[in-house]
């Protein structure tokens, strides 16, 4: 099952969830039991340590595909 992210308005709590993925837009409760917290987008960077020692920033594959760049029919 994948994890989830969820904010509460309530208390602005962000928390992550294991759900099945049927159940992914569907409301969550945050810690402090408050009902209709609502799935966010995640957000990550992807670092790597250059030929200098410097932590620098990976490029992305382009066009937000999640395939990495072939393969799934998405056209990038």
């Amino acid at each position: 099952m994948p994890i989830y992210e969820y904010y509460c308005r309530r208390c602005t709590a962000k928390f992550e969830q294991l759900r099945p993925i049927v159940r992914a837009d569907e409301p969550a409760t945050c810690a402090k039991g408050h009902a209709g917290a609502t799935r966010t987008l995640s957000v990550f960077a992807a670092v790597s340590k250059g030929a200098d020692g410097e932590f620098e920033m990976m490029p992305s594959s382009g066009g937000g595909c999640a395939c990495g760049g072939g393969g799934c029919g998405c056209g990038h």
